[in-house]
Order: structure tokens, then C-alpha cells, then sequence
């Protein structure tokens, strides 16, 4: 990465987001004061074997985070230091939400600090009331009929039970034939 090019007043928070939730809105949201930009690159991860698709996670991540105007929302699909280079950027958002976080991200930083020198990882840590959720769990209270009404944005609680009544209609058909 060339010095010249990289902007230390663009970030780039990537991750997967299946699905955004609130304690990722909240990290943005936090950080959109420090900086110019943000980018938030979703990534587009099929070895997690995420429940939506990279589009369907890019349209659900800009409607929850729409009232942020220096916020862009990207998909991705390469290694996220390439992505990061590509763009310019010259800090790479991490969030923390507990101390059993920070030796994986601490890694992860480490190794983004070896392939992309240039740019700083900077950690933040979400609002306590979001402290405790995570896009897995948010996934399976969903997936058995749990409210997970504070835990997301309306379009994306409305898009996960779409999902779920589609899945459960298929299973329920197979069980009858």
C-alpha cells in the first residue's frame, strides 16, 4: 500500500453482519463522529454459511444505518486487507465486546498490521445495553420465536421472520410428503 494513498480519516469496520444488529449500529454510529467516512464492508463469507445473501446483508445493513450520512455500506469478497488498500482506507474498525473478544482481535490486528502497515486497527466497545449480542444469537432466539425486536432494526426483524416462515414452510412441506 502506497502512504500517499491512504486516508486516515476513512474507516472501514468489516464483518459479516448476519444480520446487522443493534450493537453494530451502535459501534458505527460511534465511530462516525471520528471520522470522514465509514465503510462498512460486509463481507461476503460463504464458508460461515451465512443465512442471507451478500446483497441481502448490504441492503438490510444500509437501512439500519440510513440516518448516518457519512457512512457507505460495501460488499466484499477478497481478503480484508486488500479491500482496505483498495479503498485507501487508513483505520480498521474492531469491536469488543467482552475481554473473551480481544485475544482473537488482538490477532486479527496483528496480522492486518503485518500486511497492511499503514493502516491502525482501532477497537471500540458498544453501549452496555448491547454488550451481550451477537448476530449468532440473535439468529437462533429468531429462528425458535423469540423477540428479537431490541436486539435489530425493524427491516431487518422483518426480514428474518420472512426467512424463518419460508424455511418453516419448506421443512413442514418435506415432513408431509
Amino acid at each position: 500500500m502506497n502512504k500517499a494513498l491512504v486516508n486516515k480519516r476513512l474507516a472501514v469496520y468489516p464483518g459479516t453482519f448476519d444480520p446487522i444488529t443493534n450493537g453494530h449500529a451502535d459501534l458505527v454510529s460511534r465511530a462516525a463522529p471520528l471520522f470522514e467516512r465509514v465503510v462498512v464492508a460486509v463481507a461476503e463469507s460463504s464458508s460461515k454459511g451465512p443465512g442471507f445473501s451478500l446483497d441481502e446483508r448490504i441492503t438490510l445493513a444500509r437501512l439500519a444505518l440510513a440516518d448516518l450520512p457519512n457512512v457507505e455500506v460495501r460488499g466484499f469478497n477478497s481478503l480484508l486487507a486488500s479491500f482496505v488498500s483498495e479503498i485507501g482506507a487508513g483505520v480498521i474498525i474492531r469491536g469488543l465486546r467482552a475481554v473473551s473478544d480481544f485475544e482473537y482481535e488482538f490477532q486479527l490486528a496483528s496480522m492486518n498490521r503485518h500486511l497492511i502497515p499503514q493502516a491502525e486497527t482501532l477497537f471500540l466497545t458498544p453501549a452496555e445495553q448491547y454488550s451481550f449480542i451477537s448476530s449468532s444469537l440473535v439468529r437462533e432466539i429468531g429462528r425458535l420465536g423469540g423477540d428479537i425486536s431490541s436486539f435489530v432494526h425493524p427491516a431487518v426483524q422483518q426480514a428474518m421472520r420472512q426467512r424463518w416462515r419460508s424455511t418453516m414452510s419448506k421443512t413442514e412441506g418435506d415432513n408431509y410428503a
